[in-house]
């Protein structure tokens, strides 16, 4: 190994006098297996990585990788010390970025074989190992995490955090079955199915026989047409009287709730929650593949989807929907010991919030005499973007019927918003409610509303668009919320002052870190703390908002809106799956906290950057690197 001011070397090609002792290559390879990739890769591809390499040292101040050399044609892994980059596109936010020990730099420009935009810098004493560019390619077609690291960084260290959080929780898992699992793998079972003029008789045999819970109904092209379940046998045949000579089509159960194989166990626990069904038929090209039932997709000893949702569907008042409540967070707690994925996770738990504001708001239309056929309930802020964590307060707002007096709407709606609060969901201290006089508006009211923000676009206004932009309905007549919906997008996307107004109160935001490039935090209860909903969240769903209202994009998730305008603004896709992984994991990093009880002080989203585990403070700050780089992107588009 060459001392500093040499050159990377073949080991090879050294005499054995010149060659470095097996006891240093096997001190520095036990160093490197601290850190990722070295702790995923072969014994023999990390002592390979250390051969490769040549020890040099940087004094404080003193250049590292200078933009000037021209392109990098050497990867630096820190031993110890720190280097911090700023210049370039760094100084566009007024920024630096520092890499510490265990950290590999400058991946990028050694990949495209370019040169930097950033000057690095020693900003203590350091020390470093130093492998040639074409070393490093020769080492990443042999090892593939050292390959797939280096192309996926930031990608990479979600799967480790995840991985981690998945081990944390393993002990408090109650189900086998992970969320992200294909249908194509669960549907197992060879599907039984009969033809529509198929006698009941015959049916019921085949069911009794095989010992199976139903019997799907296809037609000559093997397309589900019914079902048939044992559960239905009750209601459909035997009570009725039907005779067992009729056809299995004059009983079965249509349409049928079918999904394609390739659609996840999440899309399958949905539509059973969503439909009240225990089996989902898997199709491939439109015909019966499989079947896939509940039982399947949860072995929960206590809890599943259909349970809980089941539990909340048939509560009778306030008070029985209080304690099924509960059992969303003991739900979110066992789908984090499966390893489920932030957005999986923040989807279901919105599903199920879905589903009890939907239950109570038809218990309470019923009681004060509202036709939910003639007006929408809205979901406003994070609800609206599917996107609640566990804590949550309300966000919502009321279209109500052309013509009509205010006053027994927002009796409804105060009532409705008080049950909600008791059932752990608190009120808006903003006043973001329906109950609000001001948020129980005609759709003509609503629609002069929004053209007012478009068109004012005062800082009031602004604030407004960051809640009322992602509306969806949640009860009622949907088609209201979808014609305001269309209206709002076609407005919003032909006025440029607004979109400005909009960037530029969203640049208000500043990401978290300081001029060195450290994550910026506040000390509160004797630890170093960060908010992770104002300071890292709400920025991810201010830029994608903009985005999508500037290319027309409907989707109010957050997530779908940054896959959706990445192609839009020609952005590379790593680049993009790098936006939408960032926000997951500060997503998964708020629940992990909330549902730990971890969080500081009474803020359910700030968290103790200083406790977190080597990963994922790494990986946090690999996060506010992704999103100062899209701040940077918006200030380019709109700041200029």
């Amino acid at each position: 190994m060459a001392p500093r001011g040499g050159t990377p070397t073949d080991p090879v090609s050294l005499p054995d006098a010149l060659r470095p002792s097996g006891s240093l290559l096997a001190n520095l390879s036990d160093e490197l297996r601290r850190y990722p990739p070295f702790d995923e890769m072969e014994a023999a591809h990390v002592a390979a990585f250390v051969a490769a390499s040549r020890q040099a040292y940087y004094a404080p101040g003193e250049p590292v990788v200078d933009p000037q050399d021209g392109p990098v044609r050497e990867l630096f892994f820190i031993r110890r010390g720190a280097v911090t980059g700023k210049r370039g596109l760094s100084e566009v936010s007024g920024g630096a970025f520092q890499y510490e020990a265990g950290d590999l730099f400058p991946i990028s420009a050694v990949l495209a074989q370019r040169a930097p935009t950033t000057l690095y810098h020693a900003t203590e004493d350091t020390f470093v190992l130093v492998i040639g560019a074409e070393d490093m390619r020769a080492l990443a077609a042999q090892s593939p995490p050292f390959g797939d690291f280096l192309n996926r960084r930031i990608l990479k260290f979600l799967e480790l955090s995840r991985a981690a959080l998945q081990v944390a929780y393993s002990s408090q898992a109650l189900a086998e079955q992970s969320l992200e699992t294909p249908l194509s793998e669960l549907g197992h079972k060879a599907p039984v199915s009969c033809a529509p003029h198929t006698p009941l008789r015959e049916v019921l045999g085949q069911m009794h026989e095989r010992r199976i819970g139903s019997m799907l109904v296809v037609d000559s092209a093997g397309a589900p047409l019914g079902i048939l379940t044992r559960s239905d046998v009750l209601g459909r045949v035997v009570l009725p009287g039907v005779p067992l000579d009729a056809p299995v089509s004059s009983v079965m159960v249509r349409p049928v709730h079918s999904l394609p194989h390739d659609a996840s166990a999440q899309d399958a626990a949905l539509a059973m929650s969503t439909h009240g069904i225990r089996h989902v038929p898997i199709t491939r090209a439109g015909r019966l593949a499989g079947i896939v039932s509940e039982r399947d997709l949860f072995a929960l000893q206590r809890l599943s989807l259909k349970q809980v949702s089941s539990s909340i569907r048939n509560a009778t008042g306030v008070d029985t929907l209080r304690v099924v409540a509960h059992d969303i967070r003991r739900f979110a707690r066992t789908l984090l010991g499966q390893g489920v994925q932030a957005r999986q996770l923040t989807a279901l738990i919105s599903h199920l919030n879905d589903v009890l504001g939907a239950r109570l708001i038809e218990l309470l239309a019923q009681r004060h005499g509202i036709a939910l056929a003639d007006c929408c309930w809205l979901a406003l802020g994070s609800e609206g973007r599917g996107e609640q964590t566990i804590a949550t307060d309300q966000d919502n707002a009321l279209i109500r019927p052309d013509g009509s007096e205010a006053a027994p709407y927002l009796a409804f709606a105060r009532e409705v918003n008080q049950a909600l609060d008791d059932c752990g969901y608190p009120l808006c201290k903003g006043g973001v409610m329906a109950s609000n006089p001001e948020l129980c508006l005609t759709l003509t009211q609503w629609r002069e509303r929004f053209a007012n923000w478009i068109e004012h676009g005062s800082p009031r206004d602004l604030l407004n668009a960051s809640i009322f932009f992602d509306f969806r309905p949640l009860a009622g007549h949907e088609a209201l919320a979808r014609a305001l919906r269309d209206e709002v997008l076609a407005h919003a996307r032909t006025t440029p002052r607004f979109l400005k107004q909009l960037a530029l109160n969203g640049l208000g935001r500043t990401v978290p870190l300081n001029w060195l490039g450290n994550i910026d935090t506040e000390a509160v209860e004797g630890h170093d703390t960060l908010d992770l909903k104002l300071q890292g969240t709400a920025i991810f769903v201010d830029v994608a908002r903009l985005y999508a209202l500037a290319h027309g994009v409907p989707a109010t998730n957050t997530r779908e809106r940054l896959e959706a305008v990445g192609p839009l603004l020609g952005v590379p896709a790593h680049e993009a799956q790098a936006w939408v992984g960032g926000f997951d994991y500060l997503q998964l990093l708020r629940l992990h906290a909330q549902l730990d009880g971890t969080t500081v002080g009474d803020n359910p989203n700030r968290i103790a950057v200083d406790t977190l585990n080597d990963i994922d403070r790494r990986i946090l700050k690999e996060t506010l690197r992704v999103l100062r780089a899209l701040q940077q992107r918006l200030t380019l588009d709109y700041d200029r």
